[in-house]
């Protein structure tokens, strides 16, 4: 039984849900839905179904809701996953070589479940980046604003960002070494990219056991702009503002109280980020 978990929120999703069922229905797989009314059901569902002894969930919708059925897991490593990308981003999928909507059907019946590491934050989980810093201050801006699409939010939540930005004093452990950076961003990676196609870390890999650490010092407004173009462009890994090291689990507090973290776009506000790499113990279906 594949339980299939929906966002409904997303756009054109009936359309969607009935291809999928659809699909589904002809090559004989039995399959139920469920829809989320509000941020945090995905995760209820997700939570009560694994504790239930369900073991196959279907999540149709973005990076989030891909985050909230992963945070509600009773033991990942029982679950075998199908992701169906509808979100804005669809970081994860794009990178794991899943394609957007009903197509990814096709992965989850044809497809052999690959094992696949995951990030252990404490009170979430991270299937793709997990981090505070710059980016965080978009997300939230972007959230707080009511008018506009969400790309059209997006931007001009960056530009507010841009000019108003001044860093983030911030301690990093790693191996029982800490350091303490005036950082643009901290960010622990298992995906590659963030924020519907930003290539933060393009050596990261989903399944290699390793999770990357990403600690960028904050640069002078002047050069914050340069940076950016930088991070667009998959180059900030080269540049000697960037920290960057393979790790298994790593720490991240301020020294001026609570962080602002993002979970694979989806926001809490922290005591610390307290990340370890849980390696090849979920399954998901996959190229």
């Amino acid at each position: 039984m594949l339980n299939v978990i929906v966002n409904p929120k997303v756009h054109k999703m009936k359309k969607l849900v009935a291809e999928v069922d659809r699909r589904f229905k002809e090559r004989g797989a039995t399959c139920r839905f469920f829809y989320s009314s509000k941020r945090g059901d995905a995760r209820k569902y997700a939570h009560s179904l694994t504790a239930a002894g369900q073991t196959e969930l279907v999540v149709i919708g973005g990076d989030g809701t891909v985050n909230e059925v992963l945070s509600g897991m009773v033991d990942p490593s029982a679950v075998t996953l199908g992701i169906i990308p509808a979100g804005t981003g669809n970081d994860f999928a794009s990178v794991a070589g899943i394609p957007l909507g009903a197509k990814a059907v096709d992965v989850i019946l044809d497809g052999e479940a690959q094992p696949t590491d995951y990030i252990e934050c404490g009170t979430r989980r991270s299937l793709n980046i997990a981090g505070t810093g710059m980016d965080v201050e978009i997300l939230r801006r972007c959230e707080n604003m009511k008018y506009g699409g969400r790309k059209g939010k997006y931007f001009r939540s960056l530009l507010a960002t841009l000019f108003r930005y001044r860093g983030s004093r911030l301690r990093v452990t790693v191996d029982g070494e800490t350091k303490e950076f005036h950082a643009m961003i901290a960010a622990v990676c298992n995906g590659k990219r963030l924020g519907g196609g930003i290539p933060l870390c393009p050596v990261a890999e989903v399944d290699d056991g390793l999770m990357e650490l990403v600690v960028v010092d904050c640069p002078k407004r002047g050069k914050l702009l340069p940076a950016l173009i930088k991070l667009m462009r998959g180059k900030l890994l080269e540049e000697p503002i960037t920290h960057h090291m393979s790790c298994r689990a790593a720490s991240v507090t301020s020294p001026d109280g609570k962080i602002y973290v993002q979970y694979d776009g989806e926001i809490l506000e922290e005591e610390s980020l307290n990340a370890y790499l849980v390696s090849g113990r979920l399954r998901i279906w996959r190229r």
